[in-house]
């Protein structure tokens, strides 16, 4: 066989393994729209009977309590003095509320209809991975090059985050619907909008660096938007919470949802706790992309816009942390400014690849190629 031909084939085996990528991922999305299917049913046939939990614990006949009677003793008979009603209000998200039953409440067919959706999770998981791996295979470097290959990576990623979590018994399954939601959106932003054929690196990402940079600002991500999830639905449970606490007495569907959540509280922890521990990886995350930009560049900081944002972010998560860990900020306004901190690592992604020209965008920024690189 010849040189030529050699090389022929070696890259119609990359151009059948990129082809291979696309196939998987297509099919990770198949699977996790049987998923989301299967997530909905844990909600909606999971049984209602067993989710007042909340509303028992916050009802004005729970927060409001008659206290003891008290006896005066005198001359000539007993006067007996009541105290005003004293009313019960725990600081927000720290009332002693007990956790929800979970998506299935408590329910043997709505329990029945969670495993089918974390076992088709699981195999979605694999697919992609497989999107993944296959997609480094192709061009035999790392599968995050450009805006698409950090997308398909970075759901893969967050999936396995929410996987692990599972794994080590968390009480994490109320995740699962939400998750499977914004993975879907993000792989169909990835393979219409944000697709890149598969192709080699510009000369400015052959380093190490790629592979610890780039993969530690993915797995930040992720992490971070598990955090925001738990966010989000801690500041509709705290707003319910403060409904029934008030006299309110909602209902519906939503209703039963919230129902089913882990309390304020616990929610509250949950993202505090997430973010906590992912925080010191994205500092890491920007020394060593300082150290690489002085490789590559020759200065460790140029104010990027890229830079600058990553900053940004770090700033804002660190003013999140600090504000969570002090008392007068626990509650809202510290959830607040954990969703002001992951919308500037949204639009360090997003929004600085797309509309931001700097040393971080290496061609182009069009429909269908899109070739920034991810961080």
């Amino acid at each position: 066989m010849t040189l030529a031909a050699a090389t022929d084939l070696a890259a119609a085996t990359n151009e059948n393994l990129a082809e291979i990528s696309n196939v998987l991922i297509y099919s990770a999305m198949a699977v996790y729209t049987l998923a989301f299917f299967a997530y909905i049913a844990e909600w909606i046939f999971g049984s209602r009977s067993k989710v007042a939990r909340t509303a028992a614990a916050l009802t004005p006949k729970a927060e409001t309590r008659k206290a003891p009677a008290v006896t005066v003793k005198q001359a000539g008979g007993t006067a007996v003095l009541e105290r005003p009603k004293v009313v019960v209000r725990a600081a927000t998200g720290s009332r002693d509320v007990p956790d929800g039953p979970g998506a299935h409440g408590g329910d043997e067919k709505g329990d029945l209809y969670g495993r089918i959706a974390i076992s088709l999770t699981v195999l979605a998981f694999c697919l992609s991975f497989g999107g993944v791996l296959t997609r480094a295979l192709s061009v035999e470097r790392a599968p995050w090059g450009n805006m698409y290959e950090f997308n398909i990576t970075f759901s893969t990623t967050a999936v396995g985050v929410y996987l692990l979590l599972l794994a080590l018994k968390k009480n994490v399954r109320w995740l699962g619907l939400f998750l499977t939601t914004s993975v879907l959106l993000d792989l169909g932003l990835a393979v219409t909008v944000l697709y890149t054929e598969s192709d080699q690196l510009v000369p400015a990402l052959h380093s190490y660096w790629l592979y610890i940079h780039v993969s530690t600002a993915i797995l930040c991500g992720a992490v971070f938007y598990v955090g925001a999830v738990g966010v989000i639905l801690y500041l509709f449970k705290d707003a319910y919470e403060n409904k029934l606490a008030g006299g309110g007495k909602p209902g519906g569907f939503a209703t039963s949802v919230l129902e089913r959540l882990p309390a304020a509280a616990s929610l509250d922890k949950f993202a505090y706790r997430v973010n906590a521990a992912v925080f010191p990886l994205w500092t890491f995350t920007i020394i060593a992309g300082a150290i690489w930009a002085g490789d590559a560049w020759g200065r460790y900081w140029g104010w990027d816009p890229k830079e600058v944002w990553s900053f940004i972010t770090w700033v804002a998560y660190a003013s999140y942390l600090h504000a969570r860990a002090t008392a007068g900020w626990k509650g809202r306004k510290a959830a607040y400014l954990a969703l002001l901190a992951f919308g500037c690592w949204l639009f360090n992604y997003y929004g600085v690849n797309i509309f931001v020209s700097g040393k971080h965008s290496y061609a182009d920024v069009g429909l269908g190629a899109l070739r920034s690189v991810g961080f």
